[in-house]
Formats: structure tokens, C-alpha cells, sequence
């Protein structure tokens, strides 16, 4: 759907696509191009959505080119969006206003949730607001039934018509982002807690396997998880395991001793265990202090040490 402004010629054209016959062309005057170009005409809206909304609907879908599955969800859509935009309008709610107009609430809100929920279904911004972009034919095309032999007045209404649609479809892009957005960082999260399961070895003793970077934000659910559970479960031993890190810098260090800190204050000690040779000699080069901290090359050192320290002895059966 294209739609311009010609000012050499004083011409307002309109396009519906490549492979169709419908070509709007009006003359302007100078004087109604300086009156009403830039305005958006609430009774122009009206007007248009005048027309049967069964039909209009039946026009839109058309032009979506929908297959019969999709086109049961898209008409019940269609029809709820053609319900809450004409009930905006009928309330004289100038579209320039669409934003932040309490009339125009219910319209921002169904516009939200079909964001949401098509956004969910895995379908793409482009998608969400091609749907509502499609509505702009059929006005269009009720405008010239009604308004073909006034060219001002189809000009003001095709105008209209325009940015009153093209808000829409921004508004939806828009909560479509956010609702992409959030989903996304849901994902985010489950992954990280997901990433640092608290496994408890045996009575008292409970170990954190940890794959991957080490940053603030995951250090944060790390020590918060393997706190909770150590108050459950009554643990005196945690065995952090630092395997699968793949560097240990200095804020890396840092993380994990405000996590032994923290065990430690909650009366429970800790072991690290995986401190490979390589990230055995990067804390030493960063004169980074472990004193006090108990650390194991493996992880079935550690759990050796573990089982000593509880006091628990593995014998070799006959």
C-alpha cells in the first residue's frame, strides 16, 4: 500500500499494491492543502468505517490472503480490532491523540495482547503489523465509494485514514518488541538457573557445578540458591565447582570469594575444586588470595575431602 503527497502537481496518489487496479489520484487547491494536509479528521474515520463491518472485515481478510486455518483466528481479530477502533472513533477521539487519549485505551490494549500472544506464537513484528497495515485498502476503498466526486474530502479522508492506520501498526511493532523482549529475558533467567543446579551429594554436603562465564548477575542467583538450599537441607559443606569455567580473572575471583563469604556466614564451609594449572598461574600473576579456602584440581579430590571432613570413609568391598 503506498500513499503521497505530490507537491509539483498539488496530486495525493494512492496505491493499493503491485498486482492491483485500485490507483486513487486527487487534485488539491493550495488553500486546502494549507488547511488540512497535516490533520487527522476523527468524522473522516467515522465515515469510512461507516460502511457494513462485516464487509470491511471480509476485504481485509481478503487482502492478507490468509489459508482457511489461519483465517478463523485472523477474523476474530479482525473483528474485535474493527469494534474497539470504531468505538475510538464514534467518541470523537482526535487519531492525532491515539498515544495517550483515553479513548483510544481499549484500542492500545487490544493491540498490546494481539502483540503479546502473536509474539508467543513465534510470529514475526513484520507479520503482526502487516495484518493491521491491511486494513488500509478496504477504508480506502470506502472512502471512494463515498467520497469519489469530492476530491477535497477524499483527500482529508484518505489522509486520515493513513496515519490513523500507521499508528496502529506502530503502536503494535512497538509492544510487539517489548513483549519479544520479555520473553526473551524469562528465557534468560530460567536458563541461568538452570545453569547452576544445587545437587545434594549426600547427607550435609551439597556441590554447584558451573559451566560457562562467570558474571555478576549469575554469580548473584548462584549464591543465592546455594544459600537457600544450604539453610533446607541443613548442610555444613559446599563444593563450588569451577571445571567448566573457561577463564578466572579477577572479577571472576572476586565472585566466587563473596560466595565463600557468604557460605562462611551462614556456618557452612566450602571447597573449590577444578583449579586447573593454567588458572592456578592466572591467580597468582593477579596476586589474588585464597587463604583459608580450600581448593582441589578435581572433583573427585574434592569429594574426598568432603567425605574426610564429615567424617564418612569409603572402603573397598571383597
Amino acid at each position: 500500500m503506498a500513499f503521497w503527497y505530490s507537491p509539483r502537481k498539488q496530486h495525493l496518489c494512492c496505491v493499493a499494491d503491485a498486482g492491483s487496479s485500485h490507483t486513487f489520484l486527487v487534485t488539491l487547491s493550495p488553500v486546502f492543502l494549507s488547511r488540512a494536509r497535516m490533520t487527522s479528521d476523527p468524522k473522516a474515520l467515522l465515515d469510512a468505517l461507516s460502511d457494513e463491518n462485516t464487509d470491511l472485515v471480509e476485504s481485509w481478510l481478503s487482502e492478507l490472503q490468509l489459508d482457511p486455518g489461519a483465517r478463523r483466528g485472523a477474523q476474530a481479530e479482525a473483528e474485535n480490532l474493527m469494534r474497539a477502533f470504531a468505538d475510538a472513533v464514534r467518541h470523537g477521539s482526535d487519531p492525532a491523540s491515539f498515544e495517550h487519549a483515553s479513548a483510544w485505551a481499549p484500542m492500545r490494549d487490544f493491540l498490546a495482547d494481539l502483540s503479546q500472544s502473536r509474539a508467543a506464537q513465534g510470529q514475526t513484528a513484520g507479520e503482526t503489523s502487516r495484518f493491521v497495515l491491511a486494513l488500509k485498502k478496504p477504508l480506502f476503498e470506502s472512502a471512494q465509494r463515498r467520497l469519489g466526486g469530492d476530491a477535497a474530502a477524499l483527500a482529508k479522508s484518505l489522509w486520515s485514514i493513513s496515519t490513523t492506520v500507521d499508528k496502529l501498526a506502530q503502536h503494535t511493532v512497538n509492544t510487539y518488541q517489548l513483549a519479544r523482549e520479555d520473553v526473551i529475558r524469562r528465557q534468560q533467567e530460567e536458563l541461568l538457573e538452570l545453569s547452576t543446579p544445587v545437587v545434594k551429594l549426600w547427607e550435609g554436603v551439597l556441590a554447584v557445578p558451573m559451566i560457562g562465564v562467570l558474571d555478576s548477575s549469575r554469580t548473584q542467583i548462584v549464591m543465592e540458591t546455594l544459600l537457600e538450599s544450604i539453610v533446607d537441607t541443613g548442610s555444613e559443606l559446599a563444593i563450588i565447582d569451577i571445571t567448566g569455567v573457561p577463564t578466572v580473572d579477577t572479577l571472576v575471583a572476586q565472585h566466587l570469594l563473596k560466595t565463600v563469604s557468604a557460605i562462611r556466614l551462614m556456618g557452612a564451609d566450602c571447597i573449590i575444586s577444578g583449579i586447573r594449572p593454567q588458572i592456578a598461574q592466572t591467580i597468582v600473576h593477579l596476586g589474588i588470595e585464597l587463604n583459608g579456602i580450600s581448593t582441589k584440581a578435581t572433583l573427585a579430590d574434592a569429594l574426598a575431602l568432603a567425605l574426610r571432613q564429615t567424617g564418612w570413609r569409603v572402603a573397598r568391598g571383597d
